[in-house]
C-alpha cells in the first residue's frame, strides 16, 4: 500500500459497477455447492469493498479542505449515487437470506450476520432512494455551514475548536471573551442550523413513514442494530444516570468551583481543571505522533505493530487548517484494511485523547480485519465500537508522562474526572433526539425549550453567564452527531460504563489488556448483548451496575486526587 496522500482516486462508474454487480449475483444464484457460493460472496464483498474505498478517499480528501471543489462534487456523487444502488444490494441481501446454503453460511460468519440481513432486507427499498439522497445532501449542507464558521481572536483565525483552546485559559477574561465569540457565531449560523435540521428532521421522518414505520424513533432503532433492546431500556438508563451520576458529577463541578477560586462555575470555566491552568502535551504533532508510535510499541506487540502502519502509510491528518471539517473520526479503506484518523489539534489534551480514543477505533479495525473474513463483520455496533477507543484512553495511562512530563498525574486526573462529568451531557443529547421525533412537527422555539428542560433535568449546575442565546437553550445545535449521525450519542455512555468495567479491571489487578484484545478480535460478529458477554463485560443497561459503578469511580477520583 502507498501513503494515503499518493493514493490514486478512480470514481467508479455506474454502470461497469452494475454489470460485475448482477454478474456475482448470478454465480450465487446459481452456485451448485457452498464453496461455489461462498466464492461469489467473496468475490462480491471485493467489489464492494474497492467501491467504499474509494468512497471513503473522496470522503477524507473532502473534510480535509471543505472548499476543494473536485472532492466536493466527488462528495456529491456518492451522496446521490449509493442509495441508487439500493435495489441491487436488496436482491442481493434476499438472495443470501433465501439460499439453500444458509445452514453452512451461518457456521461459517455466524448468525448474527443474517440477522443484520433481515432488518436491512425490511429498511431498503426504491421509496426510500429520493429521501436518502436528500438527506445526505441536507448533511453536506450543515457539514459547509458549521465548517465556514471563524472569526479573528487574539490575533488568529478560529473555528469553533480554536476557541474553545481559548476557553481552557487561565485568565477568566479570556476564556469569557472567547466563550462570548463562539456564542456569536453560533447565534449567527443558527437561522441557517435550524432550517437544516428541521429539513432532516422532516426528511428522516418520511423515510420511516415510507417503510412503514409508526416512527422514526422504531426505524433508527433497527437501522443502529440495537436489536437486544428499545427506547424503554434507554430512557430507563436515563434515570439511572441521573440518579447516581448526575450527583457525583455535580460534587465534582462544585469541587472546581472551589479549586479555581469562581464565585459561581460558568459555561467557559468548565474546561479549566486548575488553577494554574490544564495539563497540556508537549512536543509539535509530529513529534506527539512519534511519541504515539514509542508508546505502541510498549503497549503491546500487537499495538506495536498496528501504529507503524499508520505512520509507514501516513493514515492520519491531525493538523488543523482553514476550511477543514470540524471534530475528528476514525474511518477505514477496507481494500487495504487500512484505518484513517482525521482530527483537529489544538494544542490542548485533546491531542492526546486523539492518539488514544480515535487510535482505539482505527486498532480494532487493523486487529480484527486480519482475523474476520468480512469487511461487513469486522465493525460492531458503536455501542461496543466506543469501548474499543474510550478503553484505550484509559488503559494508556501508564504512558502519559511521555506527552505530558512533570504533568501526567494532572492530566490522569483532569482526564478520569472528565469522562465522568460528560455522561450527563451524553444522555442529554439522546433525550433532545427523542423528545424532537417523539414531537416531529415541533418549531426551533420548542427545540431550545426542549433542551433548556434536558439540561436543568441532568446538568443542573450548568450557567451559560447571562448570554441569552444559550441560557434559552440553543446549545443543542453545537453537536454534529444530532444532523449528522442521529441518535448516535447514548452509545457513548454506554460505552463509557464499560469501558470504566476494563479500567476498573486493570487497576485492580485483572487481565484488562487480554479481555480488550479479545472484544477487538470478536469484531461484530455477534450481537451487543453477547458480545459483552464472550469479552467480560457487564452489561450497562443495569440501574444496579450503574449504581456500582458510580461508587468505584469516586473512589478511584479520590486516589487520583491523592496524587496531585
Amino acid at each position: 500500500m502507498e501513503k494515503f496522500k499518493d493514493l490514486e482516486y478512480r470514481r467508479p462508474e455506474k454502470g461497469p459497477l452494475v454489470k460485475e454487480f448482477k454478474a456475482q449475483l448470478k454465480r450465487f444464484t446459481e452456485a451448485k455447492t457452498f464453496e461455489e457460493a461462498n466464492k461469489a460472496m467473496l468475490d462480491w464483498n471485493g467489489l464492494m469493498d474497492r467501491v467504499s474505498t474509494q468512497a471513503v478517499i473522496a470522503s477524507i480528501r473532502n473534510t480535509m479542505n471543505m472548499k476543494d471543489e473536485f472532492y466536493d462534487g466527488e462528495k456529491k456523487f456518492y451522496n446521490s449515487t449509493m442509495p441508487k444502488l439500493m435495489p441491487l444490494m436488496k436482491k442481493t441481501t434476499k438472495a443470501m437470506l433465501h439460499s439453500p446454503f444458509r445452514p453452512q453460511f451461518e457456521e461459517a460468519y455466524g448468525k448474527h450476520m443474517f440477522k443484520s440481513m433481515e432488518v436491512e432486507e425490511k429498511l431498503m427499498s426504491p421509496k426510500i432512494i429520493l429521501p436518502m439522497i436528500r438527506e445526505n445532501k441536507l448533511g453536506t449542507e450543515y457539514s459547509k455551514t458549521a465548517a465556514a464558521c471563524s472569526v479573528d481572536f487574539m490575533g488568529e483565525k478560529c473555528n469553533f475548536y480554536g476557541l474553545l483552546r481559548h476557553m481552557q485559559s487561565t485568565d477568566r477574561a479570556e476564556r469569557k471573551a472567547a466563550f462570548t465569540e463562539w456564542a456569536k457565531l453560533y447565534q449567527g449560523a443558527a437561522p441557517k442550523l435550524e432550517e437544516q435540521y428541521g429539513k432532516l428532521v422532516k426528511t428522516r421522518v418520511k423515510i420511516a413513514k415510507k417503510l412503514g414505520f409508526p416512527n422514526y424513533i422504531d426505524y433508527i432503532y433497527k437501522a443502529r442494530g440495537r436489536y437486544d433492546y428499545g427506547p424503554a431500556e434507554v430512557a430507563e438508563f436515563r434515570e439511572a444516570i441521573r440518579k447516581y451520576i448526575t450527583p457525583l458529577c455535580a460534587k465534582l463541578f462544585e469541587e472546581q468551583r472551589q479549586r479555581i477560586g469562581v464565585d459561581k462555575l460558568q459555561w467557559y470555566d468548565e474546561a479549566l481543571v486548575f488553577p494554574e491552568g490544564n495539563a497540556d502535551p508537549e512536543g509539535t504533532p509530529e513529534e506527539l505522533t512519534e511519541k504515539a508510535r514509542q508508546m505502541y510499541a510498549e503497549l503491546s506487540p500487537e499495538t506495536g505493530e498496528f501504529f507503524n502502519f499508520m505512520v509507514e502509510h501516513e493514515l492520519y491528518d491531525f493538523v488543523t487548517k482553514e476550511n477543514k471539517h470540524l471534530g475528528g473520526y476514525c474511518t477505514s479503506l477496507s481494500e487495504y484494511k487500512a484505518p484513517f484518523i482525521f482530527s483537529n489539534f489544538n494544542g490542548t489534551s485533546a491531542d492526546i485523547d486523539v492518539l488514544t480514543h480515535e487510535a482505539g477505533h482505527a486498532f480494532e479495525y487493523y486487529y480484527a480485519s486480519r482475523r474476520l473474513p468480512l469487511s461487513s463483520l469486522v465493525h460492531s455496533t458503536s455501542e461496543i465500537n466506543e469501548i474499543h477507543s474510550m478503553s484505550m484512553e484509559l488503559l494508556t495511562y501508564p504512558y502519559m508522562e511521555r506527552f505530558f512530563p512533570g504533568k501526567s498525574d494532572k492530566y490522569r486526573y483532569a482526564h478520569f474526572v472528565d469522562a465522568v462529568k460528560t455522561i450527563p451531557y451524553l444522555v442529554s443529547v439522546d433525550e433532545f433526539q427523542h423528545r424532537v421525533f417523539e414531537n416531529p412537527s415541533s418549531t426551533p422555539a420548542d427545540w431550545r425549550r426542549f433542551w433548556k428542560q434536558i439540561e436543568e433535568k441532568y446538568m443542573p449546575w450548568r450557567s451559560y453567564d447571562g448570554n441569552e442565546f444559550l441560557e434559552s437553550g440553543g446549545f443543542w445545535m453545537q453537536k454534529q452527531h444530532v444532523f449528522l449521525y442521529p441518535f448516535y450519542y447514548v452509545d457513548y455512555a454506554m460505552a463509557q460504563l464499560g469501558a470504566f468495567s476494563l479500567y476498573r479491571k486493570s487497576v485492580e489487578g485483572g487481565d484488562a489488556w487480554n479481555s480488550y484484545l479479545k472484544l477487538c478480535g470478536l469484531g461484530g460478529k455477534y450481537g451487543y448483548f453477547e458480545t459483552l458477554e464472550k469479552a467480560g463485560i457487564p452489561m450497562p443497561l443495569n440501574k444496579d451496575f450503574i449504581r456500582e459503578m458510580a461508587v468505584f469511580l469516586e473512589k478511584q477520583i479520590g486516589e487520583l486526587a491523592a496524587k496531585l
